[in-house]
């Protein structure tokens, strides 16, 4: 019954940062090394609807942050034109939904807090051009557009560039991914926007209170702008005790964002990090922003333990129609309207 509901879902991850792996190696091993060590465990994860952010890490900034993002971007082409058979690089709701029907995964681009732009809003559109369909503009520190949650102290909001950027993604059908933004620039979003919002990676700060997580009023405001909140799995905003975290920690999430945004503005965004700082990670580097890398739900580090969330929200008496609501099928409705 679970394997069954799992299978005839389209299972939607809007968070797996697989492209930072990818891209470290040499180009011409990017599309195999994709098809060998990311594409398996796609599939076992059932996964049909795949945001790819295209994060930049603090070595490479500032100054080779547009040449890396540029590089991550191709990455993504090269993926998708070298495994056409099992994957679909898609900027539209069309696109989206030809992929599902041709029983492929379709793969949506995204960028995380836009650190190769800065300031220079007049490249969004070139942005949009190589396939960019949602973008955040901060991650856990200060940008040229806005401060990340871990500057919640200084209570600022959107600078000017970051308010022009909000226009032009709204503009040309960006979505805008309110994940890492600080509080206050979360509220100054919700007051401007016109256009429903996406968290693509955050829990609930009444169950965790780091400021990673968002706040109940955050969760329904999200909803009341048409928007999804999809539940980051990274222990450490799951539980306090982040080396003892369970199932239950997420499944607990997810149930309380369900209950406070309503069902219908639910998602995964799972954020699996751990086989990816393995990768580009050096070991010296023992915990990333305080928390262990490696801490992570038992049998649930990577997309090929998506069932378990599935069986576990049935186990604890969902209805089938709204575990296939928060595996899924928000997402992919919310995506389908707001990419046209």
């Amino acid at each position: 019954m679970t394997s069954s509901l799992h299978r005839r879902t389209v299972v939607a991850d809007t968070h797996n940062d697989l492209l930072m792996a990818v891209s470290a190696r040499p180009p011409e091993r990017w599309a195999a090394f994709f098809r060998e060590r990311w594409l398996p465990q796609l599939q076992e994860g059932g996964v049909r609807l795949q945001v790819l952010p295209v994060f930049i890490d603090d070595p490479y900034r500032p100054e080779g942050a547009l040449r890396r993002t540029l590089r991550m971007i191709e990455c993504a082409h090269v993926i998708a034109e070298a495994n056409a058979d099992r994957v679909r690089l898609c900027t539209d709701a069309a696109g989206i939904d030809a992929a599902l029907d041709d029983g492929l995964i379709a793969l949506v681009l995204a960028m995380e807090s836009m650190p190769g732009l800065d300031a220079s809003v007049e490249l969004i559109p070139t942005m949009h051009r190589l396939g960019v369909r949602i973008a955040s503009i901060a991650h856990w520190g200060r940008t040229p557009l806005a401060d990340g949650s871990g500057e919640d102290a200084t209570g600022s909001g959107l600078t000017s560039h970051g308010v022009a950027a909000l226009r032009e993604m709204e503009r040309l059908g960006i979505v805008f991914d309110v994940s890492h933004l600080g509080a206050s620039g979360v509220a100054h979003v919700l007051e401007l926007a016109t256009r429903p919002v996406m968290a693509t990676h955050s829990s609930a700060r009444a169950l965790r209170d780091h400021h990673r997580n968002l706040t109940d009023d955050q969760l329904r405001a999200v909803a009341a702008t048409g928007g999804v909140v999809c539940v980051n799995f990274f222990a450490g905003f799951l539980t306090e005790r982040a080396s003892e975290v369970t199932l239950d920690h997420l499944l607990d999430h997810i149930e309380h964002i369900a209950a406070v945004a309503g069902i219908d503005h639910v998602g995964l965004g799972p954020d699996f990090v751990r086989e990816v700082l393995a990768d580009v990670t050096p070991p010296c580097e023992e915990t990333i922003h305080g928390f262990d890398p490696g801490a992570a739900i038992p049998g649930l580090d990577g997309p090929a333990g998506l069932p378990m969330v599935t069986e576990g929200l049935l186990a604890r008496g969902l209805p089938e129609k709204d575990v296939q609501k928060i595996i899924g099928a928000n997402v992919h409705r919310f995506l389908t309207d707001q990419l046209g």
